[in-house]
């Protein structure tokens, strides 16, 4: 019989249990209240591996007395969802609950995604996705309209070591482990307390009388980087990127590519983040960087690594070089607030468009000229708008 990963069997059966994740599990937060009512909602859980989010969808279903089922985004497809929401109807002819847990949900596409919205929105299904990545950009937005998107913080090094500690306690393990080891393996870890967990098992597994910060280092092989790609530090890392290339560090900027590219980073992602740095930063200080950039995305899409990495240091050596300005980005931000504000505004009649000769007769066009650079003395902007920008 296979024997469980010591992570599975020491994982949390009840919200009292969970470590880490104050903000969720404090009194009064949401956890605590949905799971106090026993009335579900959907969520979106996002945040790094290990920090708990399958964990936590499975508490929530025990606990209101709702059929659990999972699936993932990785292996099943729009038939996998269609079996489940035929399965909730018998569950809600039950009067059973159903909760679909579906862990990287950003990995289905919006078709897929679709096929949750009537009956998520109908309450037939609760929906719990889980999710590294950033919701904004990989859930489809009805969806999250729908959802609560509650944000897992990666668990801290203390956080895992009193999981380490519980771990040893409860397989009668705590004297084969030194207190610099356990440190050892918080640190190695990440914040994600299946890798130390993982590593712990592997350490145990060697049959040494005490397990010591060198059997550690042999069990994990090598350090673990702190940047994961899909965690907490891919954002991190990606943003002081961003920021050393607006700063004009060139040796920062290179210094965070390389932590990028060598956690295998998807190259696409950085060119891509450079594009939009190229109008967001540089903008009219420097018109030719936009097409720099997105020359620099199209090579990468096709030349592919290693030999890109050529194309993202050259590229993101000039961007860094580049005179800023947040022109661009400003305009954009005011012409954004004036037509929030201003929503509804009649065009000017005479910047409307007069195909009939009632439209003329009524004053479509009036005054209008087609020259280059012509101004109407009436100006481009409704009365109501011009008024404000004066």
């Amino acid at each position: 019989m296979e024997r469980v990963p010591l992570a599975e069997r020491m994982r949390p059966q009840t919200l009292d249990e969970v470590i880490g994740q104050p903000h969720l599990l404090g009194a009064g937060e949401i956890l605590r209240r949905i799971v106090k009512n026993k009335e579900p909602v959907s969520l979106i859980l996002w945040g790094p591996p290990g920090s708990g989010k399958t964990t936590l969808a499975r508490i929530i279903a025990r606990e209101v007395e709702a059929e659990f089922i999972e699936l993932s985004a990785v292996t099943s497809g729009k038939k996998d969802v269609e079996k489940v929401v035929e399965h909730a109807k018998q569950n809600w002819n039950l009067q059973l609950r159903t909760i679909l847990f579906v862990d990287e949900i950003h990995r289905f596409n919006k078709a897929q995604q679709d096929a949750f919205l009537p009956h998520v929105e109908s309450g037939l299904i609760t929906l719990i996705g889980a999710t590294t990545e950033n919701p904004s950009f990989e859930v489809i937005t009805p969806l999250l309209s729908r959802t609560r998107v509650l944000v897992l913080e990666p668990l801290g090094k203390e956080d895992v070591v009193m999981i380490l500690h519980h771990a040893l306690k409860a397989e009668k393990k705590t004297k084969l482990v030194t207190p610099a080891a356990i440190d050892y393996l918080a640190e190695l870890s990440g914040g994600d307390a299946r890798v130390a967990l993982g590593n712990l098992e592997v350490a145990l597994g060697f049959g040494e009388k005490k397990v010591t910060p060198d059997i550690v280092k042999a069990a994990a092989q090598k350090r673990i980087p702190g940047y994961d790609k899909k965690g907490e530090m891919h954002y991190n890392v990606i943003s002081a990127f961003i920021k050393s290339m607006r700063g004009s560090d060139v040796e920062a900027t290179l210094y965070y590519l390389s932590r990028m590219i060598d956690a295998g980073e998807d190259a696409k992602f950085i060119a891509r983040r450079m594009v939009i740095f190229a109008s967001e930063d540089i903008g009219l200080a420097g018109n030719g960087a936009l097409g720099l950039a997105l020359s620099a995305f199209q090579a990468v899409e096709r030349v592919g690594m290693p030999e890109s990495n050529y194309i993202l240091y050259h590229v993101a050596t000039a961007l860094a070089r580049s005179n800023k300005s947040r022109e661009t980005t400003e305009l954009m931000q005011r012409a954004k607030d004036l037509s929030k504000r201003y929503p509804d505004s009649p065009v000017p009649l005479h910047l409307r468009n007069a195909p009939t000769k009632l439209m003329k007769d009524l004053g479509y066009t009036k005054g209008y000229e087609w020259k280059a650079d012509f101004k109407h003395k009436k100006g481009f902007l409704p009365d109501d708008v011009a008024k404000d920008t004066t």
